[in-house]
């Protein structure tokens, strides 16, 4: 896929990864829709940086979790650009929280936003991609959901990041003949909020876990946007969650 004037909806998009996918895919001429839940402020410095590469861009404010709240911001950022051409579902988070800390709503809340998320955007961006005949849709994962996680990890976030990579196997299975490539990545220690807010002893506990990886640092935001572009790019590459992990898995 040629990613010049194609129309990108990122989910998660006001920070971290969202935000440098939304940078990267305006930087290479794609239009983008930046949805976010909660930091409308952040939303709109992404918007106004890919205003200034010439691209189209606006900000949707959206629950990912919700059903009809999703139908309707699809609805209308098909109805503001007049399709969608790539998905990257990269909305998430993280309740720091042990096992035995874990009570049924946050079981629900990170499964709902995590798992579900992932579904609703789908199920109503696909309709539309279908009758474009294409479309690519990347699923944001985690190195977690191979390995266990290595910090004071959420069951939940692992339980919630492990369906993903199969949604996204199963999307692939029914669409790929249609038109439709959906694939995903499993990122492991990205430099973002979500990360710092993971350690329970923030400094530390980070430091802890970057002598584990071998690179020697923790993941940029850039990176993995990186590998979003490449997977735009590819026609052939389908099915797959590519782990990006610095070293700290391998199958």
């Amino acid at each position: 896929m040629n990613i010049k004037d194609k129309v990108a909806v990122i989910t998660g998009g006001s920070r971290g990864i969202g935000e440098a996918t939304a940078l990267a895919l305006a930087e290479r001429g794609a239009n983008v829709a930046i949805v976010f839940n909660i930091h409308k402020e952040e939303a709109g410095e992404v918007r106004k940086k890919c205003l200034e590469k010439g691209r189209k861009a606006e900000i949707y404010q959206c629950d990912v979790s919700n059903f009809k709240n999703v139908k309707e911001t699809i609805d209308k950022i098909v109805k503001d650009f007049g399709r969608v051409d790539i998905l990257v579902n990269n909305a998430g988070i993280y309740i720091k929280k042990t096992f035995l800390e874990t009570d049924e709503s946050t079981w629900d809340k990170t499964i709902d936003v995590n798992l579900k998320g992932v579904f609703n955007c789908c199920r109503f961006t696909i309709p539309y991609m279908l009758k474009e005949g294409h479309g690519k849709i990347i699923n944001i994962s985690s190195v977690a959901a191979r390995h266990g996680g290595r910090l004071a990890v959420s069951v939940p976030y692992i339980a919630s990041k492990a369906g993903v990579i199969g949604i996204t196997k199963a999307l692939a299975k029914q669409f790929t003949s249609k038109g439709i490539l959906v694939s995903g990545i499993a990122p492991d220690h990205v430099e973002t909020d979500m990360l710092i807010n993971s350690a329970h002893n923030s400094d530390l506990e980070i430091k802890e876990v970057i002598k584990n990886i071998p690179v020697g640092r923790l993941c940029k935001p850039e990176e993995i946007a990186h590998t979003v572009i490449f997977l735009v790019e590819n026609d052939y590459m389908v099915g797959e969650t590519i782990d990006v992990s610095g070293g700290t898995y391998f199958r």
